[in-house]
């Protein structure tokens, strides 16, 4: 905790003196960079734009912070007794973002947890720098190949999938209409390179990693490496109308431990939610989620869909994914379905309302064919670009757990609010 704490504090002092140093760029908007407050709403990839701003050193430093109160409910089958809840406050979330323009076309990110329900204090969740021209090589090297190409570079969240554009990410919860993220949520951070083309809509991208969210070179004997690709089509085909799907792809051939199912450390907003009387919300911080547990070998496939018509979209996810433990004989599969469907209403669509179903049908570890099946309810309020007010209504069930589980005939429902400040 004391190293981490010396490294955000030395980030922030260098941060500060970058910031004197270039204190004459008065602009906040970074080229090649999603926005973090309402204008990066239903932004995937950074946007790629030839056009450059570039004219020193500029630190640009701003973070979120996020707080729910919940009021929700849980029963079971009583084999395993639960713990009590009620409804209260959950522990206030925070991000310090760090984002540095190096160079004509070369950006640097980090992302810190000041806080999270896994980390009460801070945890540097990881950085990467972003290619988007060559000239520190020679002024226009590779300029008609760069014009469409993005290189990214570092310790960085691994671009499977849309649904974690989407997601909330601890305290940035401003581009998730909803307060939850999904049941099967599939997100990590690995250490890896990513190669993106976008060019007349069309979006490519291949991807190496290590395979290791945790990085130790006192197990040198670890290793592995995970692919990952992307291929897909997004253009606004009118003033009205914009049309995107992406099809993405994930693959360990063999890891010492794969966490795409559980790398997110920050935790679940459902607190507690079918947690046995002993659990704590630092420990048993992913209540609500579900992780096949495909350890040692993983493939994952994710299709989504986006629509959007005036101020109704619709965002869908299909994921299916194969693997097994190295101790296990047979490769298992668990498969995912989500749809989001949104309407966004009011001057420049400030408030919204929707729905959302979830299920997961999966393998389980423990020979069990089980589901889970969520629906939320929401209405949100941009206070303005940089604050939101959300309301939602959560519901989820399991089916198919043996009668020892905690989770058999387990059921959670009830309200969450959350506020949202990010700039």
């Amino acid at each position: 905790m004391k190293s981490t704490l010396k490294l955000v504090s030395f980030v922030i002092i260098c941060a500060m003196g970058l910031s004197a140093f270039a204190q004459s760029k008065s602009k906040r908007d970074l080229d090649n960079y999603r926005q973090p407050d309402k204008r990066g709403i239903n932004v995937f990839e950074a946007p790629k734009d030839s056009v450059t701003s570039f004219d020193d050193i500029y630190v640009r430093i701003g973070g979120q912070s996020t707080i729910q109160y919940q009021d929700l409910s849980h029963e079971n089958s009583g084999a395993v007794e639960l713990k009590e809840i009620g409804g209260n406050f959950n522990l206030a979330t925070a991000n310090l973002d760090i984002d540095v323009a190096l160079f004509n076309g070369v950006r640097m990110h980090l992302r810190t947890y000041l806080s999270s329900r896994h980390h009460p204090e801070p945890y540097v969740k990881g950085g990467y720098i972003q290619i988007d021209r060559l000239d520190f090589v020679n002024e226009g090297f590779m300029e008609n190949f760069m014009k469409y190409a993005t290189l990214k570079i570092g310790h960085m969240e691994n671009n499977y999938g849309d649904a974690h554009f989407r997601r909330s990410d601890n305290a940035q919860a401003l581009y998730n209409p909803f307060v939850g993220n999904l049941i099967m949520d599939a997100f990590t951070t690995e250490v890896g390179a990513e190669l993106y083309y976008q060019r007349n809509g069309w979006i490519g991208m291949v991807g190496f990693t290590n395979g290791k969210l945790n990085q130790d070179v006192a197990n040198p004997d670890t290793g592995g490496a995970s692919f990952l690709a992307k291929l897909g089509y997004d253009k606004q085909i009118t003033d009205d109308f914009r049309f995107r799907l992406t099809g993405s792809l994930y693959n360990t051939g063999a890891v010492r431990n794969s966490y795409l199912y559980n790398a997110d450390r920050a935790g679940s907003r459902y607190y507690l939610v079918l947690e046995d009387t002993e659990a704590t919300a630092k420990n048993n911080f992913r209540s609500g989620r579900y992780n096949p547990s495909l350890r040692n070998k993983i493939t994952a496939i994710m299709f989504n869909p986006f629509v959007k018509y005036k101020g109704l979209e619709f965002f869908g996810t299909y994921e299916t994914a194969t693997g097994r433990a190295n101790s296990e004989p047979d490769d298992r599969t668990a498969t995912q379905y989500a749809g989001e469907l949104i309407y966004r209403f009011g001057q420049d669509e400030k408030f919204y309302v929707g729905g959302r179903y979830n299920k997961v049908d999966s393998e389980d570890p423990s020979g069990d064919d089980i589901e889970i099946s969520r629906f939320n309810v929401a209405a949100g309020w941009f206070l303005t670009k940089n604050i939101l007010a959300k309301l939602e209504y959560v519901s989820q069930k399991h089916d198919g757990y043996n009668s020892a589980s905690i989770f058999n005939d387990g059921q959670f429902d009830g309200l969450m609010i959350e506020t949202v400040i990010s700039f």
